[in-house]
C-alpha cells in the first residue's frame, strides 16, 4: 500500500536528480564558453530517466573518469555524470557554429537549455510539493 503511494513520488525524485545533473552539465558548458578546445556536453533526459528507472540496460561505466578534450585538463569529481551514485552517459552536443579555437559551446543554445531545464526542475519541485500536501491532507482527514 505504501509503495503505491510513493511510486509517483519516487519517479519525480529520480527526475529531479536527472534535471539537477543536467543543470550542472549545462552550467559547466557555459562556464567553459571561452576555453579553447572545450567540447560541450549534455545529458539526454529521456535516456537517463529510462536508465534510472530500469527501462533500458545500463552501459558499463568508464573506470578512467570523464573523457577530457586535452590530456592537461584536470578530471573533476562527478564530471562523468553520476546521478545519485549511478552513472549517466554524457553525450556531446552537435556543433552549430564553427569556432577558430575548436570550442563547441553555443552560448545562445546553452542559455536556452539552462532556462528550459530550470523551469522543468521548478515544475518537478512543485509537483512533489503538491503531491506531498495531498498525501498529508488525506492522512489528516481534511
Amino acid at each position: 500500500m505504501f509503495a503505491q503511494l510513493t511510486a509517483g513520488l519516487d519517479f519525480q525524485a529520480t527526475a529531479l536528480g536527472v534535471r539537477s545533473e543536467r543543470q550542472r552539465v549545462i552550467a559547466s558548458n557555459i562556464a567553459n564558453a571561452d576555453t579553447p578546445g572545450y567540447v560541450a556536453r549534455d545529458i539526454d533526459f529521456k535516456q537517463a530517466m529510462a536508465e534510472a528507472t530500469g527501462g533500458q540496460p545500463r552501459l558499463a561505466p568508464s573506470t578512467a573518469g570523464a573523457p577530457r578534450a586535452h590530456p592537461a585538463h584536470f578530471a573533476l569529481p562527478g564530471a562523468n555524470g553520476h546521478i545519485d551514485g549511478t552513472p549517466a552517459e554524457l553525450g556531446y552536443t552537435v556543433q552549430t557554429q564553427p569556432a577558430m579555437d575548436n570550442n563547441t559551446v553555443d552560448l545562445d543554445r546553452e542559455r536556452a537549455n539552462f532556462v528550459d531545464n530550470a523551469v522543468r526542475y521548478e515544475s518537478t519541485l512543485r509537483f512533489i510539493n503538491g503531491y506531498s500536501r495531498t498525501i498529508l491532507s488525506a492522512i489528516q482527514g481534511q
